[in-house]
């Protein structure tokens, strides 16, 4: 039988993870399915019963319910546990409903590895919802130690904070003049996400190294991210994340790390233009 996997959302339609992991399946000649499951937040307990029925074989979860699922899965493990935000979700061999994070993983190998004399960067995170806590994690893991966070809604910032105790919180109206400050930059909010609002101001001044990060792959250069490459500014999207995190995912359900070759890329960044 054709084994079933998706992600949950809302927004969901800018998703590729459909691409993503029937391209692997396809290659590596796996007879399964992974598809946009549109769910409303109060259907995410017979969600977890179909994965617990074997109708669904893994589930990834995207905005805004990757901190809303935690409550619905048996077991948190490694970087779930430690940002309590999920976005991979399977059942073990004792019928565990497992919820597990590979975000954190994700912007790790996509960007921060390469990252000269990272422990001595000013590090901001803008946004406080589902992807910044492993945001703030994988800036951590990576040797950042100055890590600011700033947010719309200030009580989300402190909330994160007595997770993470070291956080420095910034008020959202200050955002414009604080950039400056920072060698690191990365937005984790859904401002210039395909079809929806963006930042109302241009990122500047900055310093001339700042490496600036953005969580969105959809669409692939956000208003802020195009304006701060004309300037010569280090910029990246959010895709090589996205293929990261979904690599990992890939694993964890099929216990093969897939390769992430160029037919693949192709085939994502078609999908984008």
């Amino acid at each position: 039988m054709t084994k079933q996997y998706g992600i949950i959302g809302k927004p969901i339609e800018h998703s590729l993870s459909p691409v993503l992991h029937n391209y692997w399946f396809k290659k590596y000649e796996i007879d399964a399915n992974y598809s946009l499951i549109n769910v409303n937040e109060d259907d995410l307990a017979n969600l977890i019963k179909k994965i617990k029925d074997k109708k669904y074989s893994g589930i990834n979860v995207t905005l805004p319910y990757k901190q809303k699922i935690v409550s619905y899965v048996d077991l948190l493990v490694n970087d779930a546990e430690l940002t309590s935000s999920v976005n991979t979700i399977y059942l073990d061999d004792e019928e565990t409903i497992i919820g597990d994070n590979t975000d954190v993983f994700g912007l790790q190998a996509a960007y921060l590895k390469e990252v000269d004399d990272i422990s001595i960067k000013k590090a901001l995170v803008i946004g406080a919802g589902g992807v910044s806590p492993s945001v703030i994690l994988s800036l951590q893991k990576s040797g950042v130690k100055n890590i600011s966070i700033i947010n719309r809604t200030k009580e989300k910032c402190i909330f994160l904070k007595k997770k993470f105790h070291n956080l420095k919180i910034i008020d959202w109206s200050s955002l414009q003049n604080e950039i400056k400050n920072y060698d690191i930059v990365v937005n984790a909010t859904s401002l210039g996400l395909m079809n929806g609002q963006d930042f109302s101001f241009n990122f500047e001044p900055t310093k001339k190294n700042l490496i600036y990060i953005d969580t969105i792959y959809n669409p692939l250069e956000t208003k802020t991210l195009k304006f701060l490459k004309e300037k010569e500014i280090k910029v990246f999207n959010g895709l090589d994340m996205f293929i990261y995190q979904g690599q990992k995912s890939f694993y964890l359900w099929n216990k093969i790390n897939p390769e992430i070759d160029q037919k693949l890329v192709d085939l994502l960044l078609s999908n984008l233009r």
